[in-house]
């Protein structure tokens, strides 16, 4: 049984919630996104709650969907109301950020610099050293971070890079003189 699937997801004032089929769609006021699930889980919504149920109790490949369509949908109805944030921390001298228009122009020591360019829907701030990453989609934000970390990942002697603001890297020693 899973504990996840269980739980029924309260939908909040302003949100509206339908389903069509195997389809969730949810709504606000400027954004609607849909959630299929491919008749793999039972959908239920009655009285400003959405639940899930499985289609067969021997079903394996219900189960296995069961917590996974929830968390999903969950994911969806936060990122509609309240939306998600990540934030990066750029540490090196010399290294900085700019948003110039939709491309994020970063300086990482390289001999060019790097232009990233920011997808519809997805918001990026500066703050001195710290980008902050807001956007709907929980697994686009995580991914745009991701990306945007590669260019040069924290290195562990100094802790020059970019990193996650909440990341702690664990730093090395360096050489030590012979005595």
């Amino acid at each position: 049984m899973s504990r996840i699937g269980k739980q029924a997801i309260n939908i909040p004032k302003g949100l509206d919630v339908s389903v069509q089929g195997t389809k969730i769609v949810f709504k606000n006021t400027k954004i609607q996104r849909e959630l299929e699930t491919y008749d793999r889980v039972e959908i239920l919504l009655k009285d400003g709650t959405l639940s899930f149920g499985l289609k067969n109790e021997d079903d394996l490949r219900s189960k296995a969907f069961w917590g996974t369509y929830r968390a999903l949908a969950n994911n969806i109805i936060i990122g509609l109301t309240s939306g998600f944030t990540k934030q990066l921390e750029i540490n090196g001298v010399g290294y900085k950020a700019n948003v110039k228009g939709k491309v994020l122009e970063l300086s990482l020591g390289y001999s060019h610099p790097i232009n990233y360019d920011i997808p519809d829907g997805i918001e990026i701030t500066l703050d001195k050293n710290i980008i902050t990453i807001k956007g709907v989609d929980k697994q686009q934000i995580g991914q745009i971070a991701s990306e945007i970390r590669a260019f040069r990942a924290p290195e562990p002697y100094k802790g020059k890079g970019i990193k996650y603001v909440d990341e702690v890297i664990m730093r090395k020693a360096g050489k030590t003189a012979k005595k």
